[in-house]
Formats: C-alpha cells, structure tokens, sequence
C-alpha cells in the first residue's frame, strides 16, 4: 500500500525531511543505508565504510555519521570487526510481569548473572522512597540481566532482609527473583508505581552491560507492595536502548 508522501504508519513525519526540503547529507545516507538494511536481514553483514561512501559517493566521516545513528537505534549492531543487521528489540510490557515472562513471550532465554548481593542498613533516601523503616537491615541484589546470553540490562533491587531472609543461601541469582517471592515464599505481587526515564549509563554501567557509555539507556524505577499493601521492593533496572522498547495497554 503507498501512503501519502511515503509516510508509513508509525514513522517520522515526511520521513524526517525538513520543511524547507534541505536535507542534510549524513541524513539521505542514512535513508540509503536503512533500505539497504531491510535487503540484508537480520544478520546480514553490511559494506565497509569505505564501500558505502564509494556508492554513496560520500565522504566516509558522513556514512560514519549514519551508522552512528544506526548503531543508536538498534537497527546495526557491531560484530567483530564488521557491522551487521540486529534483530528486532525485545519488547517489554509495562505491568506486574517480570522480565523473564517478557523475553519468554518472545521465544528468547531469560538469564541474569550476580554482581553483588550486600546486607546494610536501609538509608533515609530508601526508606522514604520504598516504605520502609530507616536503619532496618535490606539486601541490595545487582544482577546483568541476559536474552540469549546477550547482556541487555542491569537490575539493582532492594528488599527487607525481613521479607526475604534466606536470600543469600536458598535464591538461584540467575532466576526469577518474582517466581522465587511467589513460588517459594507464598508472596504475591499487587500494585506497583513504575517511573521511566532517559538516562546515559555511568562508566561503571556501561561496562557490566558491555556497551559504550554514550549509548542512551532505559531507566525504570518500580516500588512494589504485596497483596496486602505491604511494602516489598524497590528496584532501579537499566535496558539497553537499542536493544528494548516498552509497551501498555491502556483501557477507557
């Protein structure tokens, strides 16, 4: 089907041609590259940048400058010393479900790998903003959350050592820390107040998910309580934002 000044549902506005209809020369790059991208298929390994300015006829600090943006957008992905086709991002739903029913939905394996599981006493700041008593002992669990062994997030959660006091010796770190509250301790999930934001990842971030830190992040803050409105976690989770989008249902 063709749309009116080929605007498919859901993309730019004209394509993200400017009104006065000059566009800037990295940008028709781009345009060329993203065809190019649709011929590949996932996987699919792209030209060298040399190749691309020759067929572009453009310098190579201008297909550089495209790919960047490319790279940024989760549509390329690097690959050794070349640049291929990624797949499609994981699509997370906004609600109670945890990240592994998410991924699973859409035929990848769920993992995480532990960073770091500490016992302090909760801070004013954590208190006020989870429910919970200052001073009160929380365990603070960090994990690299895994789709296909590939690293696409990095989750820190919080939670009373009163709720969960055996953490350190009968939770699996690289399971559903959902599936073990519901499973293992009788512990249901009942609302949730979620944030997200826009954020760089610290130097520090960017290396345990192994990306550069000049790539944009996904930042969720979620406070949870129990089914009985009691206060249950707070969790600050990072995904990668060329690799995730989200997505709600909104009803009337």
């Amino acid at each position: 089907m063709d749309y009116p000044n080929d605007q498919a549902p859901g993309a730019p506005v004209r394509s993200g041609i400017p009104e006065h209809g000059r566009i800037p020369k990295y940008y028709a790059v781009k345009a060329h590259i993203a065809l190019l991208i649709e011929e590949l298929g996932e996987g699919g390994l792209l030209p060298t940048e040399r190749d691309l300015a020759e067929r572009y006829v453009v310098a190579r600090e201008t297909v550089r400058q495209a790919l960047r943006e490319l790279l940024l957008e989760g549509k390329l992905r690097r690959q050794g010393r070349g640049t291929v086709v990624a797949g499609p991002k994981l699509e997370q739903p906004l609600s109670l479900a945890s990240y592994t029913e998410g991924v699973r939905r859409q035929g990848r394996t769920p993992g995480r790998t532990l960073i770091s599981l500490d016992r302090f006493p909760c801070s004013e700041t954590l208190a006020t903003e989870a429910g919970l008593t200052r001073g009160e002992p929380v365990w603070h669990m960090e994990r690299v959350l895994l789709a296909d062994d590939e690293r696409v997030g990095l989750e820190s959660t919080y939670v009373a050592v009163a709720r969960v006091p055996h953490l350190d010796s009968d939770f699996t770190p690289d399971s559903s820390f959902y599936a073990y509250l519901h499973d293992r301790l009788g512990i249901a999930f009942g609302d949730a107040d979620e944030r997200i934001e826009t954020v760089l990842a610290t130097p520090r971030e960017a290396l345990l998910i192994g990306t550069p830190p000049a790539l944009p992040m996904l930042l969720i803050h979620r406070v949870s309580r129990d089914t009985q409105g009691r206060p249950l976690e707070r969790v600050r989770t990072l995904y990668r934002g060329d690799r995730f989008s989200f997505s709600a249902h909104l009803g009337g």
